[in-house]
């Protein structure tokens, strides 16, 4: 489901962007001491006598390798429909589920190229464009571009991306084209309520910053657990009237399904805070465990939801669906966490990702829900659905 996405620029707000890669100095934010965690705010409106209530879908790594099945399916299909590239069938499979939220979040790992290209896989990314006209049809409202991929195809690329979103009305936050954008809470109406959503990355793979632009990727120091910056920004959406804000962190160890050490610190930082509501993870390409901690919600890692890298467990999925729903005093908490898992289906040319859970596959669907169970989410209430 669209949502209404607007933004306010507060008078005076500092840069919520800077930062550095791994490796260098912590990230900081320039004059954020005139930000600290808030209170949240008081009720929007007294509640009304039926609660109100809402849903977030998020998904994992959109991801697109070059030299393929999902590229070749992608190429097969556009030239069918004189498109260049189609990957909408990719999400056809579960394009209900996201169109059936109210508030449907993605995570572009990579930026796109120019419409004919070149192309570029891994280790420097540049892919379709096509994938977010997928994107977009297939219901997503709004992404998080933050990644370690984030500047492979320079600040045009960054830039590129930004304005291909935009052009398909998918919102966007972790990368920037300019320094006002930066300061600029991302904020989404979803039926009335007010949804901010922060993205940051814990590094770039060496790359550095643009001169003079260290406002343009959200980057944060995992090796010194500086999440000053993550606590500054989901400050300032509060600031900005957010009911509700939801931060996307991409870290910390690729491949493992157990959480690090600074991965659950981390976490537990932006949980304890005031200013973050739930906190959905990127970056592993497995799946990782949900927790429940202070009353909220994490999904570490949502694991790949379309890529294609070695057979096996990088195919596992999840979608992850969180109801909020406002307190007497106004408050919006969760109400039920629910995770559907999936799967990237590589087994025929067109590649597509399958709800494991309605189209049995015992073997992706138990791996995904004992991982998902690991810190005891199902006896903090979490469902495992097939819709």
């Amino acid at each position: 489901m669209l949502v209404a996405v607007f933004i306010l620029l507060l008078a005076g707000c500092t840069e919520s962007g800077g930062g550095s890669a791994v490796g260098g100095a912590p990230a900081t934010i320039p004059g954020s001491g005139a930000f600290t965690p808030t209170t949240i705010p008081g009720p929007r409106t007294a509640p009304a006598a039926a609660p109100t209530s809402f849903t977030v879908i998020a998904t994992g790594d959109v991801l697109i390798h070059q030299e393929s099945s999902l590229v070749n399916g992608a190429a097969t299909a556009g030239q069918a429909n004189g498109t260049g590239y189609d990957f909408s069938g990719v999400f056809a499979p579960v394009a209900p589920l996201i169109e059936g939220a109210d508030l449907a979040i993605c995570h572009l790992e990579t930026p796109v190229a120019e419409i004919g290209g070149p192309f570029r896989g891994y280790p420097l990314f540049e892919v379709q464009p096509q994938i977010i006209d997928a994107l977009a049809g297939a219901g997503y409202d709004t992404c998080s571009t933050a990644s370690n991929h984030a500047l492979d195809a320079g600040f045009d690329g960054l830039v590129r991306t930004l304005d291909t979103l935009d052009a398909t009305g998918v919102g966007h936050t972790g990368t920037f084209r300019a320094v006002e954008e930066s300061r600029t809470p991302r904020m989404l109406d979803v039926q009335g309520v007010r949804v901010g959503h922060i993205a940051w990355t814990y590094g770039l793979n060496g790359i550095p910053l643009p001169d003079g632009g260290q406002w343009s990727v959200n980057v944060f120091d995992p090796t010194g657990l500086d999440v000053t910056g993550l606590l500054v920004d989901a400050a300032r959406a509060r600031q900005a009237g957010a009911d509700v804000v939801v931060a996307s962190v991409h870290c910390c160890e690729e491949y493992v399904h157990d959480p690090t050490p600074a991965q659950l610190a981390l976490v537990t930082a932006l949980l304890t805070s005031p200013d973050v509501d739930l906190v959905l993870g990127h970056h592993a390409h497995v799946v990782q465990p949900f927790e429940r901690i202070n009353g909220k919600w994490v999904a570490y890692g949502l694991g790949n939801h379309v890529a294609e890298q070695d057979a096996g467990e990088t195919e596992d999925s999840v979608i992850a669906r969180f109801t909020f729903t406002e307190g007497e005093d106004g408050r919006f908490v969760v109400t039920r966490a629910e995770a559907i898992p999936t799967r990237i289906d590589l087994s025929s040319e067109a590649v597509t990702v399958v709800n494991t859970a309605a189209h049995p596959d015992t073997g992706s669907y138990n791996r995904v829900v004992e991982v998902l169970n690991r810190r005891g989410a199902a006896a903090e209430g979490l469902t495992i659905t097939d819709r």
